[in-house]
């Protein structure tokens, strides 16, 4: 069936049996395709039917389609004649594994960061009433990415504005690990509520748009009151509410789907799916399976590579319990990222201080500085590019107030194969032009650790950020103590005297490499580990401009304004003009989705790249 399936027109003549038959093979072709090339899987896979029906119900590209996240896509991508392209998924020149415009006319919004689809899915239906267009506009909104601030808000503004939208809830109880809050438990209510559920769609069945509608509104809202023992969050929004019903069936879904297809204004459906559906090992372990690396299909068992170091995700799990141990202020604060930042491991020791407060980056910063406020020491842990959401936050309620939030900023620099929308690339540099804030990184794990304790530490105050990378370490064994790092500290790793090389972060290590192969051509170099880009080690780059004529920055963050600019910005201050300077740094524009390794040549920031520079520079 699948392989006769190259557009969304080719499912108009399909019976349901057949359609029944095209969701498993999609299943088990998104499943090994996702062995190979790793994904996101369970998600995608509990969305099949729905992929399906929409486009059998919808006439799209014309209609609109809105994903959250993207993380449910794939078969949509699948059967919007990406089927061959999907077996490169994620890999260079190959789809994103994502939603993208640019990629496809069916991809109606771009999408990388949860909760954006109402509004998105709003702004198209706005923009074609406007134009007088009569299309559908649908959102389909993950449950997980409801928890979200901006969900609220696209509802909100929906609501009232009597646009043509349908808002799908796909509920599954999980986004990446189990679902928290008041949504969650309220969307529990809604779904365990059959008595409600038979009563309402009775109503609205027998209801047309006449007056008796309002006359059986007040009967329906008193009905839930007894029901469900509270109204409807989504009615309460002006939403005409319908649901739950079976998002895994696929006569169901188009059933209620071509029902609801031309009904005026604002509506949500609410359908149930099961994260994983098909695959076994999926159903069984929902967190682990929605990005579970490559795989073996017939065995379930995940392949990963023996003998590999700790993440430094890993260590900053193992020492911020470490320290909590020691000092009971400290709480661990992660916006639904438990497991991939690895903030489950002071869940486990310290569940009372450990606080998921869903996709919700705005609040989790704020909500941070209020425990600041009330005396607490939060470790607030949160991906780089999620971190760009919760700008506002960090100027107005942490650095403004000079309060101690500790930011730990995981997947800085370049993050491989989930591509531009991911890239954690902006914070060096956005974080650098805040007042009040320390900003540091490591070069390595022992250096991870030790800012970690040294950032709990009194001498340490207001906010402060530590950003590391995705993935494994450097493989160094661990000091079994810790060590305080002096605020503001660069290192010397090596002497030198025809050109010096300045670098923040963990792309020092690539830096050490370039040193090795740029000495081979009779080459001096100095290599200093900044550490902190806030407050800058001034006296190190004096150091190295008495020794050194040439410098060459490096960073694996924009090269706008991070250490090449602070670096510039000193030495254009100190008004001298007879020095040269190289910036080596991801450049300006977005990178898109390949290996790390890939990306790190794409930006001359491989050993390789980073030699001939600091050679180029040397001539020059």
């Amino acid at each position: 069936m699948l392989e006769k399936i190259n557009s969304p027109k080719d499912l108009k003549g399909l019976n349901t049996g057949e359609l029944v038959r095209l969701c498993k093979e999609l299943r088990e072709y998104i499943t090994e395709c996702c062995a190979k090339n790793p994904g996101h899987l369970g998600a995608s896979l509990g969305a099949v039917e729905l992929a399906v029906a929409l486009h059998y119900v919808f006439d799209t590209p014309n209609d609109k389609i809105v994903w959250d996240v993207g993380h449910q896509a794939y078969a949509h991508k699948i059967l919007t004649g990406r089927r061959e392209e999907f077996k490169n998924n994620r890999t260079k020149n190959g789809p994103s594994g994502f939603p993208k415009m640019s990629e496809s006319p069916y991809d109606a919004f771009g999408v990388g960061h949860a909760s954006t689809s109402v509004s998105a899915a709003l702004g198209l239906a706005t923009a074609a009433k406007l134009k007088g267009e009569d299309i559908k506009i649908v959102a389909v909104l993950g449950d997980g990415a409801a928890t979200g601030g901006l969900s609220f808000e696209g509802l909100n503004n929906a609501g009232v504005s009597k646009t043509n939208i349908l808002v799908i809830l796909n509920d599954n109880q999980i986004a990446i690990d189990k679902n928290v809050g008041a949504m969650h438990n309220y969307l529990v209510k809604i779904t365990t509520s059959p008595t409600y559920n038979r009563i309402k769609n009775d109503i609205w069945n027998k209801v047309g748009n006449g007056k008796l509608r309002a006359i059986l509104q007040k009967f329906a809202m008193s009905t839930k009151i007894a029901v469900v023992k509270h109204g409807s969050v989504f009615e309460g929004l002006g939403f005409r509410y319908f649901g739950t019903i079976d998002g895994n069936d696929i006569g169901e879904l188009i059933t209620t789907l071509t029902n609801l297809k031309d009904l005026k204004g604002p509506k949500l459906l609410h359908i149930r799916t099961l994260k994983g559906k098909g695959y076994e090992p999926a159903e069984k372990a929902q967190s682990i399976w929605h990005a579970p690396g490559k795989f073996d299909v017939e065995t379930g068992e995940r392949i990963s590579k023996a003998g590999q170091p700790l993440k430094y995700q890993n260590i900053f799990g193992q020492t911020i319990v470490r320290l909590a141990k020691e000092n009971d202020k400290i709480v661990g604060i992660t916006p639904a990222m438990l497991s991939g930042g690895q903030l489950c491991d002071m869940l486990k020791v310290f569940p009372e201080r450990t606080f998921d407060v869903g996709i919700a980056e705005e609040h989790a910063v704020t909500f941070s500085a209020g425990l600041a406020a009330g005396g607490m020491l939060p470790f607030c842990n949160i991906y780089s590019s999620f971190m760009q959401r919760a700008y506002d936050q960090i100027i107005h309620d942490v650095a403004l107030q000079n309060l101690k939030v500790i930011f730990c900023i995981d997947r800085g620099g370049l993050v491989g194969e989930d591509g531009a929308t991911h890239q954690g690339a902006f914070d060096l540099s956005y974080l650098r032009i805040v007042p009040n804030i320390t900003e540091m990184a490591p070069l390595n794990e022992i250096e991870l650790q030790d800012m970690l304790y040294s950032a709990s530490l009194p001498e340490y105050t207001g906010p402060i950020s530590i950003r590391y990378p995705r993935g494994c370490c450097q493989g160094l064994k661990l000091p079994k103590d810790f060590n305080k790092i002096e605020i503001g500290k660069a290192v010397k790793i090596k002497e030198g005297k025809d050109i010096a090389v300045l670098s923040i972060g963990t792309i020092g290590n690539n830096v050490e490499k370039a040193i090795e192969i740029a000495e081979k051509e009779n080459i001096s170099v100095a290599h200093y580990n900044m550490r902190f880009l806030k407050p800058l080690d001034k006296s190190a780059i004096d150091e190295a401009l008495n020794n050194c004529k040439k410098i060459v920055t490096v960073e694996d963050g924009t090269v706008i304004g991070g250490l090449y600019g602070a670096v510039c910005e000193y030495i254009v201050g100190k008004g001298i003009d007879n020095i040269k300077i190289t910036g080596l740094g991801i450049p300006d524009r977005f990178i898109e989705h390949s290996t790390v390794n890939e990306q790190l040549i794409e930006c001359g920031l491989d050993a390789d790249s980073i030699s001939k520079s600091i050679l180029a520079a040397t001539k020059n």
